[in-house]
C-alpha cells in the first residue's frame, strides 16, 4: 500500500487564480479610497471657497467704504472784467458859489441860469447905503487926521529950531516929536480904514471870478443881502472840461494808472462814446467800500454832457487778470479762516486757506490760495482734514459761472 502524504501539494491552477483576484480587489479598494479622498477634498473645497471669497469681498468692500468718495471741480476764471462799465459821476471842472461881501439890498441882477459869462463880467449890483455912509465918514476922518498931521509937522519943526537957541526945553521938543509920530500913525490908520471900506464898496458889483456858466440864481431884486451869512447869490460852473469820478473796485485797481484812456457813455446819448483820460487816483483804497477813487477828464466844448450827470466809464486800456471762482458749497469755515479742500497727488486731501472776493451767489471769487489746476472738493464734510485719502467720483470739470 502506498503511504498517504500528510501535506498534499495543491494543484497549480487554482492558487494562481486566487492571487490575481485578491490583487484586483486591493486595487479597487485603493481606487475607491483615493476617489473618496478626492471627493472629500472637492466637497470641502466647494464648501470653503465661497466663504473665503465672501470674506475677501467683505474685506475689499470694507476697505473701499473706509475711503470717502468726493466730487471735485477745477476753479474756473471769472468773467473777464476788462472793459466792464463802471458807474461814474460827472462834475464841472471848476464850480464855485458866488457870495456877497457887501451888505445891502440887491439893486439889479444881469444874468440868469444857463448864461455863459466871462471872467470879470458883472452879475449883479447891490445897493449899500450904510456902507457908503461909513466910507464917507472914514474919508472925513482921514482928512481930519491929515490936517492934524500937517500941524504936528510944522510944530515939531519949529520946536526943533527953538531948541537950537535954547528957547524951549528938550522935554517940550520931545513931546512935539511924539505928537508928530502919533498924528502920522493916526493918518495911516484912517487911510487903511478908507481902503477897507472902499474895497467893500467895490464888492457891491458882483462879478464872475472865471469864465463859465451860471447854473443857479438864488436871489432877486430887493432882497436883503447880509455879508457873511453864507447865502449864495449865484453858482458858476466851468463845463468846457468836465471831471469824472469813478470808484474802481479793488480787484481792478492795479490795472488803472494816470494817463490811460477810457470811454465815457451817458444814458441819455445812446450810441455816443466820449474819450476820457485818467488824470489821477486817490492813491489809497476807501476802507468803507474797498474802492479806489479815480478822476478822469473829458472835453465838453459843445456842452453835450451836463455837469452832475450819471455816466458809465469803460477802461479800455486796463488788462486785469480775472480771478478764479469756485462753487460756493466748497468753502469751509474754520478757525484758521476760510479754507477749501484740494485733492493733491496720491488722492490725498490738502487744505488751502483762501481769500475771497465778490460773491456771485452760486460761485465765489477767490483772490488768493488756489491755482487753476487744483481739484477742489465739492460739498466737503466738516470733519475733512489734510492728509485724508479720498476717491474722486468724477473727472474734474470746469464750473460754469452764471
Amino acid at each position: 500500500m502506498n503511504a498517504i502524504d500528510p501535506h498534499p501539494t495543491p494543484p497549480d491552477g487554482p492558487p494562481a487564480a486566487l492571487s490575481a483576484a485578491a490583487a484586483q480587489s486591493a486595487a479597487r479598494l485603493r481606487h475607491a479610497a483615493i476617489a473618496a479622498v478626492v471627493l472629500i477634498v472637492v466637497g470641502a473645497a466647494a464648501g470653503l471657497f465661497p466663504r473665503w471669497r465672501q470674506r475677501a469681498e467683505l474685506r475689499a468692500e470694507t476697505r473701499e467704504l473706509a475711503v470717502p468718495t468726493v466730487a471735485v471741480a477745477l476753479p474756473t476764471p471769472g468773467t473777464n472784467t476788462e472793459g466792464a462799465p463802471l458807474p461814474a459821476e460827472v462834475k464841472a471842472f471848476v464850480e464855485a458859489p458866488i457870495y456877497a461881501r457887501a451888505s445891502g439890498y440887491l439893486k439889479q441882477w444881469f444874468v440868469d441860469i444857463g448864461t455863459n459869462v466871462a471872467a470879470g463880467q458883472l452879475l449883479a449890483e447891490i445897493e449899500t447905503p450904510e456902507l457908503d455912509q461909513e466910507l464917507a465918514r472914514a474919508r472925513a476922518e482921514l482928512a481930519q487926521a491929515e490936517a492934524a498931521l500937517a500941524l504936528a509937522k510944522i510944530t515939531a519943526a519949529r520946536w526943533a529950531d527953538l531948541l537950537k537957541t535954547a528957547s524951549v526945553s528938550e522935554q517940550e521938543t520931545a513931546e512935539k516929536q511924539a505928537d508928530l509920530a502919533l498924528k502920522t500913525a493916526t493918518v495911516d490908520a484912517a487911510q487903511a480904514e478908507v481902503h477897507r471900506l472902499a474895497d467893500l464898496q467895490s464888492f457891491a458889483r458882483v462879478t464872475a471870478p472865471f469864465t463859465g456858466t451860471i447854473t443857479a440864481r438864488l436871489t432877486d431884486v430887493g432882497q436883503l443881502i447880509t455879508a457873511g451869512s453864507g447865502r449864495e447869490l449865484f453858482r458858476l460852473a466851468q463845463t468846457d472840461t468836465l471831471r469824472v469820478y469813478v470808484r474802481v473796485p479793488q480787484t481792478l485797481s492795479r490795472g488803472v494808472a494816470p494817463g490811460q484812456m477810457a470811454e465815457l457813455a451817458v444814458p441819455e446819448l445812446p450810441g455816443r462814446v466820449f474819450p476820457a483820460r485818467i488824470v489821477r487816483t486817490a492813491g489809497a483804497m476807501d476802507t468803507q467800500s474797498r474802492t479806489l477813487l479815480t478822476e478822469l477828464a473829458v472835453d465838453n466844448p459843445r456842452g453835450e454832457i451836463l455837469a452832475g450827470s450819471y455816466a458809465q466809464v469803460r477802461f479800455t486800456e486796463s488788462k486785469p487778470e480775472p480771478a478764479l471762482t469756485v462753487p460756493a458749497n466748497s468753502l469751509l469755515f474754520r478757525a484758521e479762516g476760510l479754507q477749501v479742500g484740494v485733492v493733491a497727488a496720491g488722492d490725498q486731501v490738502a487744505m488751502h486757506t483762501v481769500t475771497v472776493g465778490r460773491d456771485f451767489g452760486p460761485t465765489i471769487e477767490i483772490l488768493t490760495g488756489l491755482q487753476p489746476t487744483d481739484r477742489v472738493i465739492l460739498n466737503p464734510p466738516d470733519s475733512l482734514v489734510g492728509g485724508t485719502t479720498v476717491r474722486v467720483a468724477t473727472a474734474a470739470k470746469p464750473t460754469s459761472k452764471k
